[in-house]
């Protein structure tokens, strides 16, 4: 089982960092519209993408766990470092992709492309501080079957969440660390 906190911030880091890599290449080209346009233009697309993915399926999350199931002793509990390596190493091509394309988007809005990966980044850490609130209020971890996480941890093949203590695991609520 994986920690869904975990599987949500996996790939906020690579979506940040590769989009700020991406707009800072960006910003040197004059590009179609300009600097100040292109600048301006990933500036509000950062914002809104960051909204939109802190927001999608954001009620799947809530319906998923509010009524979770307690783990059973047989279950294995996914290490934090197993499951954020299984997911980039599952997603690398496109993570890869759409580095080019916000890459390649700067010949025309200078920056926008990589801006607004980063803002997906952003969103997808807002979306497991969110779900690791949840976590502390209710003293509990949200965990989900791996066989179940094809389409994402509240994809439609996940059928409900399953629930440890806090002290489970090597991630701390909303997926980071464990200090």
């Amino acid at each position: 089982m994986a920690r869904v906190a975990v599987l949500v911030r996996a790939g906020a880091a690579p979506l940040w960092w590769l989009g700020l890599v991406a707009a800072a290449a960006g910003a040197f080209l004059p590009g179609l519209t300009g600097r100040r346009i292109g600048l301006l233009a990933g500036a509000a697309l950062a914002l809104i993408s960051c909204a939109l993915v802190t927001l999608v399926r954001g009620r799947r999350f809530v319906h998923l766990s509010k009524s979770p199931s307690r783990a059973g002793r047989s279950d294995f509990l996914q290490d934090r470092a197993v499951t954020v390596r299984n997911w980039r190493r599952a997603h690398r091509w496109w993570l890869v992709a759409a580095f080019a394309a916000a890459l390649g988007s700067s010949f025309a809005l200078p920056a926008a492309g990589g801006l607004t990966l980063a803002g997906a980044g952003a969103g997808l850490w807002l979306k497991s501080v969110r779900l690791g609130r949840r976590e502390h209020a209710d003293d509990l971890l949200f965990w989900v079957r791996t066989d179940w996480i094809a389409r994402g941890p509240a994809g439609k093949p996940v059928k409900g969440y399953c629930w440890t203590g806090v002290l489970a695991g090597d991630a701390a609520p909303g997926g980071a660390r464990r200090r």
